[in-house]
């Protein structure tokens, strides 16, 4: 099967955007080109791929099937790209890395900034998203490794690192029945375990508010909008000062560790078992303190 890199890269581009017109601009080629590029990989693989949806493109049944492996092939290429390069000049060397909202928000950079001083020649990237996407990426390969939640997905595996707690917090004591509950976005790890923890409790809350970002709903505590089970972390500098109360409900804190996730199979490449290794460490854990009281980072 002569199936090539470049129509790998299209079919993806044009999965991920939904557009040939934007894949085009993603890859930096005419739309001729990535047009021709699906076209072939339909062939080779005696399918349709794609389909006309309005004024985008949509993936057919086929395409649909076959996106998770091509996505895995070009991740597997483009580790073992950067593990040859690595190997031929270990000074350089680069992490991918894609993190759950909360903790992309609120615990990666720091962490970053803490590894990137005791290790000035590493290229850290990081991209946030939602549950699956983080799962979708690390399974693929086309991260390095994940932050998030305890894995859910085939493909992936994991293991806790640091503690994170959820609590229900809100400006003033208010009765849970009937107080507006603040929810992430559907997709959302916090969404759901907010779900399960109200189904648990038998309430039906009053009214419900959904808001897209940790951000949004930190804000809408603050004006007291409604209450919500959300991660210490996200909201710890407000309880300190007082701004914001963490309420005594039945259930809480929800014990919810920090998990590093990475693909199952090949085992990771030195520089992101170096970073593995520094998650787990007491300046990894220092350096999140630090960020939770609203302290800079000490100078190295």
């Amino acid at each position: 099967m002569a199936v090539t890199i470049t129509q790998l890269r299209a079919f993806l581009a044009v999965a991920e955007a939904g557009s040939v017109h934007l894949a085009a601009r993603r890859l930096y080629v005419s739309q001729p080109s990535v047009s021709a590029a699906i076209s072939a990989l339909g062939k080779e693989l005696e399918v349709e791929l794609v389909e006309r949806s309005g004024r985008g493109i949509r993936l057919t049944p086929a395409g649909e099937a076959f996106l998770p492996y091509a996505a895995e092939v070009l991740g597997l290429l483009d580790q073992g790209g950067q593990a040859a390069q690595e190997a031929a000049r270990p000074q350089r060397n680069r992490i991918r890395l894609v993190a759950v909202t909360t903790a992309g928000e609120y615990l990666v950079p720091p962490l970053i900034d803490a590894y990137r001083r005791l290790h000035p020649e590493t290229e850290l990237l990081l991209e946030i998203g939602n549950r699956k996407t983080v799962l979708d990426r690390v399974a693929s390969r086309m991260a390095d490794l994940g932050i998030g939640g305890r894995p859910i997905a085939r493909g992936v595996t994991g293991e806790p690192f640091l503690e994170n707690d959820l609590v229900v917090v809100a400006r003033e004591p208010v009765e849970l029945a009937q107080a507006t509950w603040l929810l992430r976005e559907e997709g959302s790890g916090t969404r759901a375990t907010t779900e399960r923890f109200l189904a648990e409790l038998g309430i039906v809350p009053r009214a419900v508010l959904t808001l897209g970002s940790n951000g949004a709903v930190r804000e809408a505590l603050r004006l007291g909008l409604g209450i919500a089970l959300v991660s210490e972390l996200a909201v710890a500098r407000e309880l300190e000062s007082g701004e914001l109360v963490r309420l005594a409900v039945p259930g809480t804190p929800i014990p919810r560790p920090w998990f590093a996730l990475v693909a199952e199979g090949i085992e990771p490449r030195p520089a992101v078992r170096r970073f593995l290794a520094f998650l787990h460490s007491e300046q990894a854990r220092a350096a999140v303190t630090r960020a939770r009281h609203g302290r800079g980072q000490a100078c190295a």
